[in-house]
C-alpha cells in the first residue's frame, strides 16, 4: 500500500497510551512526551514490554482479574531502563529486572484462550509475593514471562475467521492481538446509558483516542490507522469484550449490577456472543508514538 496517498482523514489525537507489563494488573503511568515503540512483539518503552508477564496457577492455566478482579490493584512503576517496581495494598515493593530474571527449569506449557505458548518461570521470589497478595497463601501462583523475540501464539479461534488477521498479530500474552483502540467518544457515549459513569481505562485498550469531533463507534469502519508519522496499523477484527470492564481500576471490585457489560450487551452485541467496544489491529509498519500524536485513517 502507497502510506503517502492513504492516510485521507485526521480523526483525532491519542490521547493516553496504557501499558500493561503484567497481564490483568494495572498499567504503567502514562506520561505525555513519552515515546513508545510499536514493533511486532507489541508496545515497549525502555525495554518494558507489554503483557510479557502473566501469573499461572498450579495447573498452568493462566490467572486473571476475570477471578481476582483485585489483581487491578497490583501496580507496576517504571524504575529504570528494563527495570520496574511492583506494588500492591499492604505489600512490600518488589523489584523486577527484565534482563536479570531467573528463568529457572524448563518452559512451562500454557495457553490464552486456547492458544498455546510456552512461558519461563520467573522465580520463587515473585511466586511467593503475587501468591500472598492475590490467594493470601505463601504458594500457589507462578510468575513467567514470554521468552520470545517474535510472536509464536496460533490465532486464537475468536479470530481465526478475520480476513485480515495474521499469526504475527498474536503477540506475546494477549488475549486476541498486540494492539487495541479505543474511541473515547465511544466511552462518553456508553457513560450516557449507564448510572456510573466508567473510566476507558477499564477496558484496557492500549490506544486511547480523542476525536476532533464526537463520533461514538466511528472506530468500527476505520480500516487503517497511522499514528505519528510512523506506526501504521490495519483492523484486523473488532474488540469483544469479557467481565474485566466491570472490575474498577480504583477499587479493584467488580460492579454488583454486571456494569457496563449489561448495558453494552443490548446495544452493541450485534451477532457475537459478547458486546462489541473498540479494535484489535496488527501492525503493518513499525514507529515511535507518544500522546498527542495526530491519528490518521485511511479507506474510513
Amino acid at each position: 500500500m502507497n502510506w503517502a496517498l492513504a492516510w485521507q482523514w485526521r480523526v483525532g489525537t491519542l490521547q493516553r497510551i496504557n501499558l500493561f507489563p503484567i497481564k490483568s494488573c494495572a498499567s504503567l503511568d502514562s506520561t505525555p512526551g513519552r515515546e513508545y515503540d510499536c514493533d511486532v512483539l507489541g508496545m515497549s518503552i525502555n525495554g518494558i514490554r507489554d503483557r510479557t508477564l502473566m501469573l499461572l496457577d498450579e495447573n498452568n492455566t493462566m490467572v486473571t482479574a476475570r477471578g481476582y478482579p483485585h489483581m487491578k490493584l497490583i501496580k507496576p512503576w517504571q524504575v529504570s531502563d528494563n527495570g520496574i517496581i511492583i506494588s500492591a495494598p499492604e505489600m512490600p515493593e518488589l523489584e523486577l529486572d527484565f534482563k536479570n530474571l531467573e528463568s529457572p527449569g524448563q518452559d512451562l506449557r500454557t495457553s490464552i484462550w486456547g492458544a498455546p505458548v510456552d512461558a519461563k518461570l520467573c522465580g520463587d521470589r515473585f511466586n511467593k509475593w503475587f501468591s500472598q497478595f492475590i490467594l493470601e497463601k505463601n504458594t500457589g501462583l507462578k510468575l513467567v514471562h514470554y521468552p520470545y523475540p517474535k510472536p509464536v501464539k496460533i490465532i486464537c479461534d475468536d479470530l481465526k475467521n478475520m480476513p485480515f488477521m495474521r499469526q504475527e498479530d498474536s503477540g506475546t500474552f494477549n488475549d486476541g492481538t498486540s494492539y487495541m483502540l479505543m474511541n473515547l467518544s465511544s466511552v462518553d457515549d456508553l457513560n450516557t446509558r449507564i448510572m456510573n459513569p466508567v473510566e476507558p481505562l477499564q477496558f484496557r485498550g492500549g490506544f486511547e483516542i480523542k476525536c476532533d469531533e464526537h463520533e461514538p463507534y466511528a472506530e468500527d469502519n476505520w480500516q487503517w490507522v497511522r499514528i505519528g508519522d510512523e506506526a501504521v496499523f490495519r483492523q484486523v477484527a473488532p474488540r469483544t469484550l469479557c467481565i474485566v470492564p466491570n472490575v474498577n481500576d480504583n477499587t479493584g471490585k467488580r460492579d454488583v449490577e454486571g456494569e457496563p457489560l449489561k448495558t453494552l450487551k443490548s446495544y452493541r452485541s450485534f451477532n457475537h456472543s459478547s458486546p462489541l467496544l473498540g479494535i484489535h489491529l496488527g501492525l503493518r509498519q513499525p514507529g515511535k508514538v507518544k500522546a498527542n500524536d495526530v491519528v490518521y485513517v485511511g479507506e474510513k
